[in-house]
């Protein structure tokens, strides 16, 4: 009915993500809360919170944007235009980080970045380029260790409990609605982050995923996935060369076919 399709995920982790829904509802059984979210929307948005986990911070593990910024930027300097897609974005944080990245590597003019969940809410925040101010000593830090150039404050400003960044680091960055379950490609991208998403699939989603991520990527395009996942079992695994090993960073190598 609202277009979520959770069949595929990890049962025991979307087992346990129902019972906290129940509890957090009040509802006495699953057929009673089945009942309420049908008839009332914004108790299905409620119950959504439970199921997706929203977890993210700027430059997270940021060995792997110093990685980035040495592996793949030269490479990026040599298109015309540059599309990255990050999957799974939650509030924003991963997709405006790559913005200060790609501003001081000169290359954010000729960039369009896309950050897409299926979480309206989260998208919200995300639009709005608004963090918690008692974060910033971990994204600081983060940004450091990232290999940035700039005093971090430059990128943001202070309003009582509230970081406002920068809107000139949200004017090539679209935040929109898709679903890993169910929706399509809907573009052709050099770079796709989707980082610690795949662990709450099962295989068969997975297999989808990166059916999606492989069709999405332009030829020697980069796929950058979570530490604790893998693209071994893929069956696109032997379509794209490891780039490094330790920060999951992936090239694509189209077949012979021209896929």
């Amino acid at each position: 009915m609202y277009g979520y399709d959770f069949r595929n995920y990890a049962y025991d982790s979307i087992r346990r993500r129902i019972r906290h829904g129940l509890q957090a509802a009040g509802a006495p059984t699953i057929s009673a809360l089945l009942a309420e979210i049908l008839h009332d929307p914004a108790k299905m948005q409620r119950l959504l919170r439970s199921l997706v986990i929203n977890v993210t911070e700027m430059f997270r593990d940021p060995s792997l944007f110093l990685a980035f910024r040495k592996e793949v930027v030269p490479f990026l300097h040599t298109y015309p235009h540059i599309r990255i897609w990050h999957a799974g974005c939650s509030t924003g944080e991963e997709a405006i980080s790559m913005a200060i990245l790609l501003q001081e590597e000169g290359l954010y003019d000729k960039a369009r970045i896309y950050g897409t969940d299926i979480d309206e809410e989260s998208l919200e925040k995300a639009k709005s380029g608004i963090v918690p101010l008692h974060n910033m000593k971990l994204y600081t830090q983060n940004y450091l260790k990232a290999g940035g150039i700039r005093a971090f404050s430059d990128y943001y400003t202070v309003q009582h409990d509230a970081v406002i960044f920068d809107r000139s680091l949200l004017k090539n960055i679209v935040f929109a609605s898709h679903n890993l379950a169910s929706d399509q490609s809907f573009n052709e991208f050099n770079v796709i982050f989707c980082r610690n998403v795949l662990i709450y699939f099962n295989k068969h989603l997975q297999n989808r995923v990166h059916r999606l991520f492989y069709d999405s990527l332009v030829p020697f395009g980069f796929l950058v996935l979570g530490d604790r996942e893998t693209i071994r079992t893929s069956e696109h695994a032997a379509n794209y060369t490891e780039i490094n090993k330790q920060e999951k960073l992936f090239r694509k190598t189209p077949s012979c076919r021209g896929g």
